[in-house]
């Protein structure tokens, strides 16, 4: 199958059921059949309770092609604003996407190695459907389920054990075993070696990973963005990639702004995770996210993060996504900017 090749368009979003880009979309000459995702940040709490990624994902999905994906990220602490990153199909523009979701997963696989796998085999299957390498990503981006009550609950009542000791501890979990499953794809580790990464958080990262986990969904839903090997030269849609350290890691930001700035590019979107240091220190000083009882870390570590993209960039409708276990190394976070150039 030929590779798809995308553009992304960002537009502002006045509610969680705002679906008016689609308007917007149509004057610019794109028709709902050309999209092939719809990564957005919704001005919820980004926790279990998130309702306004459910609300999101519900109106979206309603208005795409059931082959393309609608992947939300709650929490717009800070200066973050509510928006939605359309990726449309057009011709040559040197940027790949491809799209797919797992097989719907039981409770008892989710955060477990079986979710790890599942996201593995997926994406290799993608990649090798879009001839693409593992040196061609520079993201991976997927939305993952969590455990609700009903949830534990069934898997208590069946004899089984959970990934999980509550349903916010389950977010993490199954972020990390997304994590492992596109480390392992990409060759980042062993696919051998899966069934006992998962089992200790952080011993397996990945650079290429953004993960966020939902309740509106049992399966997960996949994104990959790509610029294959030798064909630079004539893109007008391009990518650059790496990691953040820590939270406070503007040098990696600004490396990568200036790769957009000496091809002369504009920058169309941020893809960034962020994590509180699970060490509980940041540059040798000690920080208090973790032990915060009115804010879940995650909710800080957006509002950094976001405040220090936003502040290089210029941008406030940014995707920083929370809670970055096994998405670059521990307390920082993999980071990717789109960009544009112009080739007149």
């Amino acid at each position: 199958m030929s590779p798809t090749h995308v553009r992304l368009l960002k537009f502002p979003v006045s509610s969680p059921a705002d679906t008016t880009p689609l308007a917007e979309l149509k004057r610019l000459g794109h028709a709902p059949s050309s999209i092939v995702g719809v990564i957005g940040k919704t001005e919820g709490n980004g926790c279990v309770n998130d309702f306004s990624r459910t609300l999101s994902a519900m109106v979206w999905e309603a208005a795409i092609d059931s082959s393309a994906i609608a992947v939300f990220s709650g929490g717009t602490e800070g200066v973050l604003s509510p928006h939605v990153s359309i990726l449309v199909k057009e011709e040559n523009t040197g940027l790949v996407a491809a799209v797919g979701k797992t097989r719907v997963l039981a409770p008892v696989e989710v955060g477990a190695a079986a979710q790890a796998h599942e996201v593995a085999k997926t994406i290799k299957e993608l990649m090798a459907e879009s001839d693409l390498h593992p040196a061609d990503v520079h993201l991976i981006l997927v939305k993952c389920p969590l455990l609700t009550s009903t949830k534990m609950e069934a898997i208590r009542l069946a004899g089984l054990k959970s990934c999980a000791s509550d349903t916010y501890e389950s977010m993490g979990k199954s972020r990390y075993a997304t994590a492992v499953g596109i480390a392992a794809a990409l060759g980042e580790v062993d696919e051998a070696s899966i069934d006992s990464a998962v089992l200790v958080e952080n011993t397996v990262w990945s650079a290429k990973a953004s993960c966020s986990s939902g309740a509106e969904l049992d399966d997960c839903h996949i994104l990959i963005l790509a610029t294959p090997s030798g064909s630079s030269a004539g893109n007008r849609v391009k990518a650059t990639s790496t990691y953040m350290k820590d939270a406070m890691d503007a040098e990696a930001i600004l490396r990568l702004l200036n790769n957009v700035k000496s091809d002369n590019g504009r920058v169309l979107q941020v893809f960034a995770k962020a994590e509180a240091s699970p060490d509980g220190l940041i540059r040798g000083k000690r920080h208090t996210m973790l032990t915060d009882s009115d804010l879940h870390s995650t909710r800080h570590a957006r509002a950094a993060v976001g405040g220090l993209v936003a502040g290089l960039t210029g941008q406030p409708d940014v995707y920083v996504s929370g809670g970055a276990e096994g998405q670059g190394p521990p307390g920082g976070g993999s980071l990717c900017i789109v960009y544009e150039v112009d080739l007149a």
